[in-house]
């Protein structure tokens, strides 16, 4: 009986449905279940796995999170699932509206293995920006059908950091009018699952009247805004972070002198990046072009604007504007961050040429000075279509007829499709598992891997009206204005794999016994422009030709030539499985022996014995190839008569010349095409499996270097010659149908070069090192150092690529972004002299050995003190706020005008603060309303002990030089002091430091702080800026009680001048009240005694 191990969060899944999990407000509840033909059967094997002690594993994941969390292993009440409840804090306790990475969650019943094992996604419906609006008025399954008989277009646009979170749009024709978008959370998996909206009253909101003609034309949805690009306009939201209101509201961009036939023939274009965690540096930028010749009145015909998009600039420089001579058409202008450059593609119909030219970025516009020369491209790059950044990379594709790649920020390109006359009209990327697919305007699609120089076919798209997109997992859907496909669940490009062959015969030419050529035979008559069909080109590199009798070789190496004529190209293959030869059944002139003689360039005849009556060469001998071992082997062009053929030798250096070859000397190989091509070529299975060495939570993680650090990533390549399943399922017998994959890559030599290819985005921004070698086993490791460079922010992505990598592997390509930058896990904390428990904190009572309650309850409203003294705060921070509760210490007028709510600003009473528990616990100021508990010490506090730590890359590192700290108090108080040792290489930066930023600098090392102050203390202590890119801060804080009474000295002298100036007072009011003048009395005796003295005789 068949069981499928199925999870889900409601209801009964589909068998092999992926999970597509929502995180809302409430906790997360996923049940685990084996789907099977009856509930007895479910039961039992439950039962079974559980008695085992085993239950499944969630483990949920991103670029920089990694979370394992566990089933319950007890079924209750004889239930026939397993079930886990996580609360959402458990998961991520924000709840800001931001643009967030979604995660990639996987259940397994065994923990690193791949048994029973489920993938899905997790998006946060909380957080994600364009879901908190309402997008206009929502429509009925029959007011859709109703549009569809008017669809001729479909545009999709997905949030760049959830790829399942898209928008869907309808492309009407004149008979019908209006704007009308689908939503899907889970990346359009069923069609009754999108929720479409009527935008069309939106539209006209801001054209103040109805205009007939409106439809979408293109959209794309960035971080934080929705660009909409309509029959009657460009229209933009709003920041989607901040919904002010509950419906969105969209504003027109105006350009001059453009109209309705315009807009409907304008493009956007977006470089894709995903900024959750947002920097400083990280901006998104959209691009729009029109289809026209600009007028001398317009500016240009390419506009450009960075978020929030409220200026349209022009793409070229306004010096060029100013020229009077005619300037190429501007295909697209992108804007790439990782090199600060913008990036034209130019094309001049008049002379037929295309060029890709890269200008300097200065105050976010593009100068006149170039970065690069302009790289020109051949002239059969005749119809380019745009140009387009892979999703958080540094590849850049340009594409039309033919599709090109730069790894160098548009400096230069590299040939990947040659398509002639069959125009690239759209690309879709993905950035989870590197797939680029191209649609041809024949309805063909091809498949490559970002980085990869080559291509496979896949299929065709029969339908009329369609688009592609990619889910946030990597699996391609077809969309339809009536019905999705996925490649998840079905073959939507073709039941059979496409064969990537070409009507052409092949001449093989073996040049060791395990190694070949095959050279592609051109016939005379070729017209000219035909030719190209008769060739090998990129898409047949590490390929497979499969013979129709027996026989597989691997494709290594395209070579293109001139001469001989008759062979333009050729492959040098690696044999597999050995090809069949002609038997004598099929070609009697095998039977006889065989003379080459050299007639007229470029042919030989081929002359069979005419002793031999039964041998003959015959009409289906033409296009087979004689070989001949040691010598150059020849491709049968002509029948002469029964005993004579011309063939072109394949070799002509080392042809044979009047030479006869006995029978079984020489052999026929049949690759024609004549009576039915022989011969196929079909990708290849994937024998090269990928593994992390380094503790990355995904393969494209995201990685943080700041100041004087460095990180590390480690990278195996394991060669695995039995073939891997692709992941789209189809199996590698299909590629070659009598052979399955184990007997596909017998012998099969290992490659004894590196595998892997490393590229850096931008090389001058970080120090990056990369060093390879095998192992016993002939996989490659790969190890790469990344070190900070100089005192400069950004990010590059860096990129390591298996070079030889089918394009049928899940994964070919990493893209690992490096930032220089500060982590947003970075921070730094206080380490307490004495750790107290949570529980404690939350009833508020811990004591100490000697009965001493080590936390404080601050008074409602409280305020510390100030110089002035405890009944005067002067502080703006209140603790413990109660907007209903009367504010102590507040006599005094500077009181009075001191002290602002924060977070109770705008309530009326305590509960309206919605203090959570966290806040309450934070040391910040910001939180001071909601804090109720600090620190309680006695007074004196001496040598107390600040002891910092940073955390970091999941790990806790000791505060110490060359991180500097500066330390306040934050509200002001004095009466405590700092004592610090610092080092003699030390004082001069401390003498440099102090007088810029004004404030004392201290070694963070054996720092202590003693306080002779009483109340509350509050300190914040601060990194110096320019030893790391972190905003380093914490903030601890100090109660002091059991403050003793102070030594009674001044009062006492207060009492005594007092005492002394009230009695002076009385006694003159004494004197005066009897009408004594002691001052008068003083100077009569003064003039007696100066009498006394002059009247005495001298003797």
């Amino acid at each position: 009986m068949e069981k499928h191990f199925a999870c889900s969060n409601q209801g009964l899944p589909k068998t092999n449905e992926i999970m597509k999990l929502l995180l809302s407000s409430k906790n997360l509840q996923i049940q685990c279940f084996f789907q099977t033909e009856n509930e007895h059967v479910s039961k039992e094997t439950l039962s079974t796995f559980t008695s085992g002690g085993l239950a499944p594993t969630l483990e949920i994941i991103n670029s920089t999170y990694h979370g394992i969390f566990h089933f319950n292993l007890t079924l209750l009440n004889d239930r026939i699932f397993w079930l886990i409840d996580i609360p959402r804090e458990n998961i991520t306790s924000n709840t800001d509206i931001a643009a967030v990475e979604e995660w990639l969650v996987k259940i397994t019943l065994h923990q690193g293995l791949n048994i029973y094992a489920i993938e899905g996604t997790l998006l946060d419906s909380i957080r994600e920006p364009i879901l908190q609006w309402n997008l206009g008025d929502e429509m009925s399954s029959q007011e859709i059908n109703a549009l569809h008989p008017y669809v001729v277009d479909l545009k999709v646009t997905k949030c760049p950091c959830a790829n399942d979170m898209a928008l869907l749009g309808f492309l009407l024709n004149t008979m019908y009018n209006g704007v009308y978008i689908g939503l899907s959370t889970t990346g359009f998996g069923q069609y009754n699952d999108t929720v479409w909206y009527n935008m069309t009253n939106i539209i006209y909101s801001n054209l103040r009247r109805e205009y007939t003609g409106l439809s979408v034309m293109d959209m794309v949805l960035t971080n934080h805004f929705l660009v909409l690009l309509t029959s009657l306009g460009l229209f933009i939201s709003g920041d989607l972070r901040y919904p002010s209101a509950k419906e969105l509201k969209l504003s027109r961009a105006e350009f001059c002198g453009f109209e309705r036939d315009d807009y409907v023939k304008g493009k956007l274009w977006y470089n894709e990046r995903c900024f959750a965690n947002r920097e400083h540096f990280e901006v998104d930028y959209v691009t729009i072009t029109f289809d026209r010749n600009k007028t001398l009145s317009e500016a240009s015909s390419c506009f450009y604007s960075k978020e929030p998009f409220l200026e349209w600039l022009p793409c070229l420089p306004h010096v060029f504007n100013d020229v009077k001579i005619t300037l190429p058409s501007e295909i697209t202008f992108l804007i790439d961050q990782e090199h600060n450059t913008g990036i034209y593609l130019f094309h001049d119909q008049h002379k037929k040429a295309t060029t890709a030219s890269v200008s300097i970025l200065k105050n976010n516009q593009p100068s006149v000075t170039p970065k690069f020369p302009p790289f020109h491209f051949p002239a059969s790059f005749s119809h380019p279509i745009g140009m387009v950044f892979h999703p958080r990379s540094h590849f850049l594709y340009a594409y039309g007829n033919q599709v090109w790649l730069s790894m160098d920020g548009g400096n230069t390109f590299k040939l990947v499709a040659d398509f002639h006359d069959d125009i690239i009209k759209k690309i879709y990327h993905c950035f989870y598992t590197s797939d680029i697919t191209f649609v041809s305007q024949s309805g063909k699609v091809y498949l490559t891997k970002a980085g990869l120089g080559t291509y496979s076919e896949i299929g065709n798209v029969n339908d009329s009206i369609f688009t592609l997109y990619y889910d946030h997992l990597g699996f391609i859907h077809k969309l339809t204005p009536t019905h999705f496909e996925s490649s998840e669940n079905s073959k939507i490009f073709g039941q059979q794999a496409p064969d990537m062959g070409f009507e052409a015969a092949l001449a093989l030419q073996y040049i060791s016994p395990d190694e070949m050529i095959f050279f592609a035979y051109v016939p005379p008559n070729e017209p000219q422009e035909t030719i190209h069909t008769k060739k090998f080109n990129n898409m047949h590199l590490g390929k497979l030709i499969h013979s129709s009798k027996t026989g597989t070789a691997y494709i290594r190496k395209i070579l293109q030539h001139e001469t001989p004529k008759e062979f333009l190209s050729s492959v040098v293959a690696e044999m597999i499985q050995p090809f069949g030869v002609e038997e004598v059944n099929e070609s009697s002139s095998l039977s006889s022996s065989l003379v080459i003689k050299e007639t007229r360039n470029p042919f030989y005849k081929l002359t069979l014995d005419l002793q031999t009556v039964n041998s003959l060469f015959q009409a289906t001998d033409i296009e087979k190839t004689v070989v001949i071992p040691g010598y150059s082997s020849f491709l049968i062009t002509e029948i002469s008569d029964d005993k004579n053929a011309l063939a072109i030798a394949t070799m002509p250096a080392i042809a044979p010349n009047n030479v006869t070859f006995l029978e079984g000397d020489w052999f026929l190989y049949n690759f024609g095409q004549r009576n039915g091509r022989t011969w196929n070529i079909y990708s290849k299975p994937c024998h090269y499996l990928l593994q992390r060495l380094d503790d990355s939570p995904t393969l494209n993680g995201v990685k943080y270097i700041d100041l004087g650090s460095s990180q590390t990533l480690g990278v195996k390549v394991i060669p695995n010659k039995k073939g891997q399943a692709p992941r789209n399922r189809k199996l590698a017998t299909s590629l070659a149908p009598d052979a399955g994959p184990t007997f596909l890559w017998r012998g099969l030599n290992t490659l004894q070069v590196p595998t892997l290819k490393v590229v850096v985005g931008n090389p001058e921004l970080l120090e990056v090192k990369a060093e390879g070698s095998f192992d016993d086993a002939d996989s490659y490791l790969m190890k790469i150092s990344v070190a900070s460079k100089s005192f400069r922010q950004g990010s590059t992505s860096l990129a390591l690529i298996i070079w030889g990598a089918s394009t049928e592997c899940f994964m070919t390509t990493l893209v690992p972004t490096l930032k220089s930058s500060c982590s947003y896990l970075t921070s730094m904390h206080h380490v307490p002299s004495q750790r107290i428990p949570y529980e404690d904190w939350i009833s508020g009572v811990h004591k100490d050995s000697q009965g001493f309650n080590q936390i404080k309850t601050l008074p409602v409203n409280y305020r510390p003190p100030s110089i002035m003294g405890i009944a005067i705060p002067l502080t703006d921070n209140f603790y413990h706020a109660d907007p209903s509760e009367p504010i102590p210490r507040n006599l005094f007028h500077k009181s009075k005008e001191a002290g602002k709510y924060k977070q109770c600003a705008n309530a009326s009473t305590r509960e309206g603060c919605d203090c959570t528990n966290e806040q309450k616990l934070s040391h910040a100021v910001a939180f001071s309303d909601c804090k109720e508990k600090v620190p309680r010490f006695k007074f004196p506090v001496t040598q107390y002990p600040i002891s910092l730590e940073i955390f970091s890359d999941n790990k806790f590192v000791p505060v110490k030089s060359p991180y500097l700290v500066t330390v306040t108090e934050v509200n002001m108080r004095k009466n405590w002091q700092l004592k610090h040792t610092l080092p003699e290489n030390m004082k001069k930066i401390k003498n440099y430091l102090e007088p810029i930023l004004r404030t004392s600098v201290y070694n963070p090392s054996g720092l202590n702080l003693s306080i002779k102050g009483s109340e509350l203390f509050h300190f914040r202590v601060s990194v110096i800026p320019g030893v790391t890119f972190c905003n380093l801060v914490e903030e601890f804080q100090i109660y002091v009680d059991e403050v003793p009474l102070p030594f009674p000295g001044h009062a006492l002298i207060a009492v005594a001048a007092a005492f002394v100036l009230g009695g002076l007072i009385f006694t003159a009011f004494m004197l005066q009240l009897h009408n004594i003048h002691p001052w008068r009395a003083f100077q009569r005796w003064i003039r007696r005694k100066k009498s006394t003295v002059s009247n005495n005789p001298i003797t």
